[in-house]
């Protein structure tokens, strides 16, 4: 299926990025913004910024759209990893970082003292910093939650993905119900955390299945949302079913903001979990707690 206009981006040039992705080979570092082929990796590392990606780069499950490697087997956590992520947040003064992993099933806490780890050295290296995790569903873990909600994020994302129907396929891992749930006790346990969830449009969903899924989430008391486009990585991945219109884009943005509530919906074709994530920063400020 051919890009509408709206989806062509330049590719990114060595010279605007080299700095950054220099840095993260130095550091031996993982981003989300390579590992899945993200197609704002040019405008991001131009700016000085990435989306951290640990204890990975291969991820337990094999979700059919992503394109993270798979590997299953059990791995030891790299101790020297956090530390190395505090430094690089450091020597890129970063005043909002987003820290994220692959599934890690084969663990008895799915990452959480890992990620509880990244926090403390963040805040060791670069205190001004404000930290948002994308976090996995922990297999439902809630304790391990709890391991790393007590470090206090500024903000926890768990991406929904996509709508309850297409979970089966697209999903197979994962548990809608769960995942709602899990961004429920966050927000109830943790009142001055900031909430935030993603979904993907163009597997094969409808638009009022779409706003179902924005009840939800709100009814689950979510503060932000972020939709985009999915984009199929390659032959063996899920087709892209459609693509959806920038109108319709904003139509997603305007249910939400306007008829819902949330704090933000960042609606757009490029839009990605991490994409922009420092104007929540912004967010913080009008909103604080």
């Amino acid at each position: 299926m051919l890009k509408p206009d709206w989806l062509r981006v330049k590719a990114p040039q060595y010279q605007r990025i080299g700095a950054v992705a220099d840095l993260l080979v130095d550091l031996k570092l993982n981003t989300v913004c390579q590992e899945a082929s993200c197609p704002n990796i040019g405008e991001c590392f131009a700016g000085g910024t990435a989306t951290f990606l640990i204890m990975g780069p291969a991820c337990t499950r094999a979700c059919p759209y992503c394109d993270i490697a798979f590997d299953r087997s059990k791995r030891e956590l790299d101790p020297s990893e956090p530390d190395r992520l505090g430094e690089a947040v450091a020597r890129m003064r970063l005043r909002h970082v987003v820290i994220t992993s692959v599934n890690r099933d084969d663990l008895d806490d799915g990452g959480a003292s890992q990620f509880l780890a990244c926090i403390k050295a963040v805040r060791k290296f670069s205190p001004g910093t404000t930290i948002e995790l994308l976090i996995p569903d922990l297999c439902g873990n809630w304790e391990a939650l709890k391991v790393v909600l007590d470090a206090s994020p500024e903000v926890l994302n768990h991406n929904i993905e996509t709508v309850p129907r297409l979970y089966r396929r697209v999903r197979p891992q994962g548990i809608y119900e769960r995942s709602l749930e899990l961004l429920n006790r966050v927000r109830n346990g943790w009142p001055k955390v900031y909430t935030k969830s993603g979904l993907m449009v163009g597997l094969g969903e409808k638009d009022e299945e779409i706003k179902k899924v924005l009840i939800d989430l709100r009814r689950n008391q979510v503060d932000i949302v972020t939709i985009g486009q999915y984009l199929s990585p390659g032959p063996n991945h899920l087709p892209v079913d459609r693509f959806v219109t920038p109108d319709q884009f904003d139509s997603y943005r305007r249910e939400g903001e306007e008829h819902l509530g949330f704090l933000q919906v960042v609606s757009s074709p490029l839009t990605r979990s991490s994409y922009h994530a420092g104007e929540v920063q912004k967010l913080m400020s009008t909103h604080p707690r």
